[in-house]
């Protein structure tokens, strides 16, 4: 019962905030003071998880008893550590829509809010059906801060994320309610547990129609390429919380979401798609690191940048060994926190000087040389340099592809040097080029002082000291690595006159 609650409290928290501010919309100060309270204490309840015995920290209790349909949430070493990044990054982006955010305040609060339960709740369910309904509140609310709160194409780029998204998760919807009733029909039990459905045996063709579905959904939002289209809009019409919740939090989602659910639900079919998965991946990696290239919208292109990241993990997962998925599951973290770090600066900048281009923000160093220092750190965090986060998840995913196929290996490190190229060109004419012009520029305040000293903290301690994650990834991880073995067994065993469609 106290685990129920207390990650209960953990998931609904931030909802909470948002609904609780909602009275105050005539007074802005403290619609953001009380959802900056909901998010701390978000944030150390999410904290003291790690002091508790995982096994104990469940909930299972019945909601529509009819339908099979249970409030159930499972812990474990690789949802703790993005439930703490959600929490961790819903405090900064409230921190960072301070100014920046002066119209419908209470509204926007809501709505980034109710996006943040979504996620937490996404990655603690173990219900398909909770975690499908997680799945869409994390999206609705961000439809709106895209919608209403975003730039001058908002309109258009909010209408294509929800055409893609809401495609996507109809589809999942579909299969998984195909796999619930084929489900019951063999046990007599119609359940949504996770736990019982990858016990379903399936025909190859209908696994094979299944995990189509539920891939096309976390493919989407990834993205992955080709169906990766809508995130550069998204992210250069959003305000800057938007791009922190979609770069740091949305496209994990769906990374999450193939690993802990796609992978053991359809082993066999996941297993045939894995040239699909890696051709695409590493496609991807080069198509949007080339595009980035070609950018003048520091927006833009670290949205681009995302993408060729999110490849890289892609391969992490699609070959399915215990050093690419730990590398995987920790770039998920690191990627979280160097992209909404580059967005948030971004941000910052165009606050500054009314432009995102990076012509015009030429010579921040001798103008701002505080807020260029860290743009410096994170642009080399961004390239994986050794000694800060992303070197360690991108080279655990590196050798563990060479075990399994060299030539793959030297394909993502080729990917890598064009992250390099483009990030290099980034810093050059933000931090080092000729200034626009003689305009001074405000360096870093203190509230934006603590939110990018608190990114670089974590980017310099994974970096340096990444062993207490990879830990706390060991035991579910290795579970990871032995289910899947025994339902591909399972999966050959299934004859056609199983139940299908």
């Amino acid at each position: 019962m106290i685990a129920t609650l207390l990650l209960s409290a953990v998931i609904f928290l931030p909802a909470a905030g948002g609904v609780a501010a909602l009275p105050f919309h005539r007074r802005p100060e403290w619609c953001r003071w009380i959802c900056v309270a909901a998010m701390a204490m978000d944030l150390f309840l999410a904290l003291n998880l790690y002091f508790l015995d995982f096994s104990a920290m469940g909930a299972d209790v019945p909601w529509i008893g009819m339908f099979g349909i249970h409030y159930a949430l499972a812990l474990d070493g690789i949802n703790l550590p993005l439930v703490t990044l959600t929490a961790f990054l819903g405090l900064l982006c409230v921190m960072v829509s301070w100014r920046s955010i002066r119209r419908g305040v209470a509204a926007f609060h809501l709505c980034l809010m109710l996006s943040v339960s979504g996620v937490i709740g996404l990655f603690l369910a173990t219900d398909l059906f909770l975690f499908y309904l997680f799945w869409e509140l994390q999206a609705i609310p961000l439809f709106f801060l895209i919608g209403m709160w975003g730039h001058e194409g908002r309109a258009r780029a909010a209408v294509k994320f929800f055409l893609f998204s809401f495609t996507g998760s109809l589809l999942m919807l579909v299969a998984l309610i195909g796999l619930y009733m084929i489900h019951g029909k063999q046990t007599g039990n119609f359940s949504f547990s996770f736990f019982l459905l990858r016990d379903t045996l399936l025909t190859h063709s209908t696994e094979r129609w299944l995990y189509a579905a539920f891939l096309l959904a976390f493919a989407v939002k990834i993205p992955l390429f080709p169906v990766h289209t809508w995130l550069p809009d998204a992210h250069t019409e959003a305000p800057t919380a938007g791009s922190v919740i979609l770069a740091g939090l949305l496209l994990k989602t769906g990374m999450f979401a193939l690993l802990r659910f796609a992978f053991p639900l359809f082993p066999e079919a996941a297993r045939a798609s894995v040239p699909i998965l890696l051709s695409a991946a590493l496609v991807g990696m080069f198509y949007a690191a080339w595009i980035a290239f070609s950018q003048q919208d520091m927006k833009r292109l670290v949205a681009y940048s995302s993408i060729s990241h999110m490849g890289l993990m892609v391969v992490g997962v699609a070959l399915w060994n215990t050093l690419t998925l730990s590398g995987a599951v920790l770039q998920m973290i690191n990627h979280g926190l160097v992209t909404s770090a580059l967005f948030i600066m971004v941000g910052m900048i165009d606050e500054r000087i009314g432009s995102r281009r990076m012509a015009a923000a030429g010579g921040l160093w001798g103008k701002a040389p505080v807020l260029s220092g860290f743009f410096l750190l994170f642009a080399m965090a961004s390239m994986g340099l050794p000694g800060l986060n992303n070197f360690v998840g991108e080279t655990l995913i590196l050798v563990g592809a060479y075990q399994r196929m060299p030539a793959v290996a030297v394909i993502g490190f080729a990917g890598l040097v064009f992250t390099l190229i483009y990030t290099l060109r980034l810093t050059r004419e933000v931090i080092f080029g000729p200034p626009a012009d003689d305009a001074p520029v405000a360096d870093l305040d203190f509230r934006e002082t603590a939110v990018l000293a608190s990114l670089a903290v974590l980017v310099i301690l994974i970096g340096l000291a990444p062993g207490p994650l990879l830990r706390l990834f060991q035991g579910p991880v290795g579970d990871l690595m032995a289910a899947p073995m025994t339902l591909v067994a399972k999966s050959a065993a299934a004859t056609a006159g199983l139940p299908g469609f």
